[in-house]
């Protein structure tokens, strides 16, 4: 078994903390695991982008081929869209549904929403609202990665919320209660 996942959004949002926490439960299940990372012009507001290997078997490249993605996890909905051309036809997109609006070309919503709901497997929220009433808005990558946990398979959603709590456990118990919640309201949506 194996899941090509690209996880992307804009510089600040979580994205690697989300691949940090996939990392760690996979390796705590025994899953092999490689990782590619773009953050050239991460500071806050640029493009961020990680590639993120799961198999069950020998991983032999850290980068996705074009159409050979099973899973894009987006904090933002336009970079969704940007690695789309690696998405294979059965890919899942998890996204926010909040665009960032950072640069002056930024499509227009309506259209950025057409293409979005034009694919096949799409899910998106409003992460950043559902992190406010899970008593934390800084948390709106862990609602975000609740939502794609029942497409991963590979790793359970039960040792992505294990890995959620070591994760935040140096931060303090208040932390780690918050972003449990707020990952168990993100896996909870339909």
């Amino acid at each position: 078994m194996k899941k090509d996942i690209i996880l992307c959004g804009v510089g600040g949002q979580g994205i690697l903390s989300i691949a940090t926490i996939i990392g760690e439960a996979a390796t705590r299940a025994g899953v092999n695991l490689k990782q590619a990372e773009v953050h050239g012009m991460s500071q806050r507001g640029g493009d961020v982008q990680s590639n993120l290997r799961l198999s069950t078997g020998t991983i032999y490249s850290d980068l996705i081929p074009k159409g050979g993605c099973d899973m894009i996890i987006s904090m933002e909905p336009m970079e969704a869209l940007r690695y789309l051309p690696y998405l294979s036809k059965d890919g899942v997109v998890v996204t926010s549904n909040k665009p960032l609006i950072n640069v002056p070309n930024y499509p227009k919503e309506e259209e950025l929403f057409a293409e979005l709901s034009s694919l096949n497997h799409v899910v998106q929220l409003d992460i950043e609202e559902v992190a406010k009433d899970a008593g934390s808005a800084r948390s709106a990558n862990v609602v975000l990665l609740g939502m794609a946990a029942k497409f991963l398979e590979i790793v359970s959603p039960e040792a992505l919320r294990d890995a959620v709590a070591t994760i935040f456990s140096k931060k303090g118990e208040q932390i780690v209660e918050s972003n449990l919640k707020a990952f168990d309201m993100g896996a909870n949506v339909h």
